[in-house]
Protein backbone atom coordinates (compact mmCIF):
# COMPACT_ATOMS: atom_id res chain seq x y z
CA UNK A 1 0.00 0.00 0.00
CA UNK A 2 0.80 3.84 -0.75
CA UNK A 3 0.05 6.36 0.50
CA UNK A 4 -0.65 9.89 -0.93
CA UNK A 5 -1.97 13.05 -1.60
CA UNK A 6 -5.23 13.16 -4.15
CA UNK A 7 -4.58 14.08 -7.82
CA UNK A 8 -7.15 15.32 -10.19
CA UNK A 9 -6.50 12.24 -12.25
CA UNK A 10 -8.47 10.26 -8.95
CA UNK A 11 -11.80 11.60 -8.67
CA UNK A 12 -13.04 9.17 -10.34
CA UNK A 13 -11.56 6.26 -8.53
CA UNK A 14 -12.13 7.84 -5.31
CA UNK A 15 -15.80 8.36 -5.97
CA UNK A 16 -15.92 4.57 -6.72
CA UNK A 17 -14.40 3.67 -3.20
CA UNK A 18 -16.10 5.66 -1.47
CA UNK A 19 -19.68 4.69 -3.11
CA UNK A 20 -18.10 0.85 -2.57
CA UNK A 21 -17.36 1.80 1.03
CA UNK A 22 -20.80 3.18 2.11
CA UNK A 23 -22.87 0.85 0.10
CA UNK A 24 -25.01 0.01 2.77
CA UNK A 25 -25.45 3.23 4.04
CA UNK A 26 -27.83 5.76 1.75
CA UNK A 27 -26.54 9.21 3.01
CA UNK A 28 -24.40 9.70 -0.68
CA UNK A 29 -20.95 10.34 0.98
CA UNK A 30 -19.71 9.51 -2.75
CA UNK A 31 -21.88 12.66 -3.48
CA UNK A 32 -20.95 14.12 -0.84
CA UNK A 33 -16.83 14.24 -2.01
CA UNK A 34 -17.84 15.40 -5.25
CA UNK A 35 -19.56 18.70 -3.99
CA UNK A 36 -16.83 18.98 -1.63
CA UNK A 37 -14.10 19.62 -4.40
CA UNK A 38 -16.25 22.48 -5.82
CA UNK A 39 -16.55 23.92 -2.56
CA UNK A 40 -14.18 26.59 -1.21
CA UNK A 41 -13.49 24.33 2.20
CA UNK A 42 -11.68 21.98 -0.51
CA UNK A 43 -7.87 22.07 1.04
CA UNK A 44 -6.20 20.14 -1.82
CA UNK A 45 -3.00 19.00 0.63
CA UNK A 46 -5.84 17.27 2.75
CA UNK A 47 -7.44 15.17 0.50
CA UNK A 48 -5.36 11.62 0.42
CA UNK A 49 -5.77 8.37 -1.42
CA UNK A 50 -4.36 4.78 -0.34
CA UNK A 51 -3.25 2.97 -3.73
CA UNK A 52 -2.84 -0.62 -3.51
CA UNK A 53 0.74 -2.04 -3.96
CA UNK A 54 0.14 -3.65 -7.80
CA UNK A 55 1.31 -2.03 -11.07
CA UNK A 56 -2.21 -0.31 -11.64
CA UNK A 57 -1.49 1.73 -8.69
CA UNK A 58 -5.69 1.14 -7.84
CA UNK A 59 -6.77 3.68 -5.37
CA UNK A 60 -8.53 1.32 -2.49
CA UNK A 61 -8.51 4.40 -0.16
CA UNK A 62 -9.38 7.66 0.56
CA UNK A 63 -9.93 10.54 3.34
CA UNK A 64 -10.80 14.12 3.09
CA UNK A 65 -10.28 17.20 5.61
CA UNK A 66 -12.42 20.31 4.80
CA UNK A 67 -12.60 23.53 6.14
CA UNK A 68 -15.19 23.95 9.09
CA UNK A 69 -15.45 26.45 11.51
CA UNK A 70 -16.00 26.83 15.44
CA UNK A 71 -17.81 29.50 16.78
CA UNK A 72 -17.10 30.87 13.08
CA UNK A 73 -13.07 30.24 13.25
CA UNK A 74 -11.18 28.02 11.58
CA UNK A 75 -11.13 24.54 12.40
CA UNK A 76 -10.98 20.83 10.12
CA UNK A 77 -13.94 18.64 9.86
CA UNK A 78 -12.85 15.16 8.87
CA UNK A 79 -14.31 12.99 6.38
CA UNK A 80 -15.55 10.73 4.72
CA UNK A 81 -13.01 7.99 5.18
CA UNK A 82 -13.52 5.62 2.67
CA UNK A 83 -11.75 1.82 1.83
CA UNK A 84 -12.79 -0.44 -0.45
CA UNK A 85 -14.64 -3.59 1.12
CA UNK A 86 -12.24 -5.62 -0.22
CA UNK A 87 -9.00 -3.65 1.76
CA UNK A 88 -10.96 -3.35 4.88
CA UNK A 89 -9.28 -4.29 8.67
CA UNK A 90 -5.71 -4.33 6.75
CA UNK A 91 -4.94 -0.66 8.24
CA UNK A 92 -5.53 1.10 5.51
CA UNK A 93 -7.93 3.85 6.67
CA UNK A 94 -5.43 4.04 9.89
CA UNK A 95 -2.57 5.13 7.58
CA UNK A 96 -4.99 7.48 5.85
CA UNK A 97 -5.97 9.18 9.30
CA UNK A 98 -2.18 9.25 10.32
CA UNK A 99 -1.52 11.06 6.72
CA UNK A 100 -3.98 13.46 6.70
CA UNK A 101 -3.49 14.59 10.80
CA UNK A 102 0.22 14.54 10.01
CA UNK A 103 -0.55 17.04 7.17
CA UNK A 104 -3.00 18.90 8.83
CA UNK A 105 -0.94 19.69 11.69
CA UNK A 106 2.22 20.30 9.26
CA UNK A 107 -0.28 23.45 7.64
CA UNK A 108 -0.96 24.25 11.55
CA UNK A 109 -4.63 24.02 11.62
CA UNK A 110 -5.72 23.96 15.57
CA UNK A 111 -8.11 21.13 15.66
CA UNK A 112 -9.80 18.23 13.29
CA UNK A 113 -13.41 17.16 14.55
CA UNK A 114 -15.55 14.40 12.94
CA UNK A 115 -18.73 12.33 13.87
CA UNK A 116 -17.60 8.67 13.83
CA UNK A 117 -17.07 5.25 16.30
CA UNK A 118 -15.14 6.31 19.59
CA UNK A 119 -14.00 3.19 19.86
CA UNK A 120 -12.23 3.58 16.53
CA UNK A 121 -11.25 6.99 16.03
CA UNK A 122 -9.69 7.50 20.29
CA UNK A 123 -6.47 5.30 18.82
CA UNK A 124 -5.57 8.48 16.95
CA UNK A 125 -6.19 10.56 19.80
CA UNK A 126 -9.74 12.29 19.23
CA UNK A 127 -11.66 12.84 22.46
CA UNK A 128 -15.07 13.69 22.77
CA UNK A 129 -15.94 17.46 21.48
CA UNK A 130 -17.66 18.17 24.30
CA UNK A 131 -14.41 18.23 26.72
CA UNK A 132 -12.99 20.59 24.76
CA UNK A 133 -16.45 23.19 24.69
CA UNK A 134 -17.24 22.51 20.82
CA UNK A 135 -20.61 21.62 20.34
CA UNK A 136 -21.93 19.57 17.25
CA UNK A 137 -24.37 20.96 14.94
CA UNK A 138 -27.19 18.47 15.96
CA UNK A 139 -26.85 17.84 19.64
CA UNK A 140 -27.71 14.07 19.25
CA UNK A 141 -24.73 13.49 17.82
CA UNK A 142 -22.91 14.44 21.07
CA UNK A 143 -21.61 10.97 21.95
CA UNK A 144 -19.95 10.40 18.64
CA UNK A 145 -18.48 13.92 18.03
CA UNK A 146 -14.72 14.11 18.50
CA UNK A 147 -12.00 16.53 18.44
CA UNK A 148 -7.99 15.77 17.45
CA UNK A 149 -6.16 18.84 18.93
CA UNK A 150 -2.96 19.36 17.08
CA UNK A 151 0.27 21.82 17.78
CA UNK A 152 -1.70 24.91 16.61
CA UNK A 153 -4.40 23.94 19.37
CA UNK A 154 -5.80 27.23 20.83
CA UNK A 155 -7.69 26.41 24.17
CA UNK A 156 -10.18 29.83 23.78
CA UNK A 157 -11.59 27.53 20.60
CA UNK A 158 -14.75 27.30 21.82
CA UNK A 159 -18.30 26.84 20.47
CA UNK A 160 -20.58 25.43 17.75
CA UNK A 161 -18.83 23.63 14.87
CA UNK A 162 -20.09 23.85 11.52
CA UNK A 163 -18.87 21.69 8.87
CA UNK A 164 -18.36 22.74 4.65
CA UNK A 165 -21.72 23.55 3.48
CA UNK A 166 -21.87 20.39 1.31
CA UNK A 167 -22.18 18.45 4.69
CA UNK A 168 -25.32 20.70 4.93
CA UNK A 169 -27.13 18.56 2.21
CA UNK A 170 -26.25 15.09 3.38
Amino acid sequence: MHIRRERPSDAPQVHDVVEAAFAAEPAGEAGLVDALRLDPGWIPALSWVAEDDGATGRVIGHVVCTRATVDGRPALGLGPLSVHPDHQRRGVGSALVHAVLGAADALDEPVVVLLGSPTYYSRFGFAPAADLGIEPPVAEWAPHFQVRTLSAWDGSLRGPFAYARPFDDL
